[in-house]
């Protein structure tokens, strides 16, 4: 238990680092990091919803990352209100739906679900124009109605579903409106909250038969816990290296770090 607790500190520490450098609030490494502990203790019902507990705990920890996150980038100026609002309240409506309908998908489905998402986005952003380099000429595009609602809808539901916030559909999305990686990821934070709150209050009050000591629902308290020990004083401290990171430098290492989680999530027999 104490090695397990430790690992969660430790790599609480590198979802701090990610949450303000990528927007991503912690889900895609909370997730499989929360699914292989969960596998290696073998409690009782855990292999049967280990993946649920894990997105489900990985939206909880959301919760604080992001508002976290968010607080520190809208103090250094760097978020706009056009791009986050009324998007986010889209976002909200369709992490809803997401959270529910993940509650009924089996964990090996789910597993290959986020595994597949993973591999769509990196390939999106390697081939599709737009997400590798923006100019320093390239002049911001505001959001058009239809991405706002429909886009908004389902970038709730998919990351509420999978518990990795709205970051890696949010990014790619303000990055091809013209946005450097700086303001792109800072944004990810605050439209990454509503996702997180509607995801951890469905799970959180889910029936389950799996609940062990320490759960509410779905959700690990536990696992959360030492993970967030680990995040937050992170998220105090790299704050301070938004906008240092060259542009490019920024979006290559964005989509180096979903390769390499999606290569763990292989490697654990997802």
């Amino acid at each position: 238990m104490l090695t397990s607790f430790l690992t969660l500190l430790s790599l609480g520490c590198l979802t701090g680092i990610t949450t303000v450098l990528f927007g991503f609030g912690g889900g895609f490494i909370t997730v499989p990091v929360v699914y292989g502990v969960l596998t290696m203790t073998a409690r009782p019902g855990a292999d049967a919803d280990a993946m649920h507990v894990a997105v489900a705990t990985s939206a909880a920890v959301m919760v604080v990352n992001a508002s976290a996150a968010a607080l520190a980038q809208w103090r250094q100026g760097r978020l706009r209100r056009e791009y986050v609002w009324p998007l986010a309240a889209f976002i909200a409506a369709g992490a809803v739906a997401g959270s529910f309908a993940t509650t009924l998908i089996g964990g090996t489905a789910l597993s290959l679900l986020f595994a597949a998402y993973l591999l769509v986005t990196i390939a999106d952003s390697l081939f599709r124009k737009g997400f590798l380099s923006v100019t320093q000429r390239t002049r911001p595009q505001p959001l058009e109605r239809r991405t706002v609602t429909f886009g908004g809808i389902g970038i709730g539901l998919v990351a509420a579903g999978l518990g990795v916030g709205g970051s890696v559909m949010t990014v790619p999305l303000l990055r091809r409106r013209g946005l450097p990686m700086a303001e792109a990821t800072a944004m990810a934070n605050p439209l990454s909250v509503p996702v997180a709150v509607a995801a951890t209050l469905v799970y959180a009050l889910a029936p389950t038969n799996a609940a062990g000591p320490g759960q509410l629902g779905y959700v690990d308290l536990t696992a959360g816990a030492a993970l967030l020990l680990g995040s937050l004083p992170t998220i105090a401290v790299a704050r301070r290296l938004t906008g240092r990171v060259p542009d490019r430098v920024h979006s290559i290492a964005y989509i180096a770090l979903l390769v390499v989680v999606l290569i763990v999530m292989l490697a654990m027999g997802l």
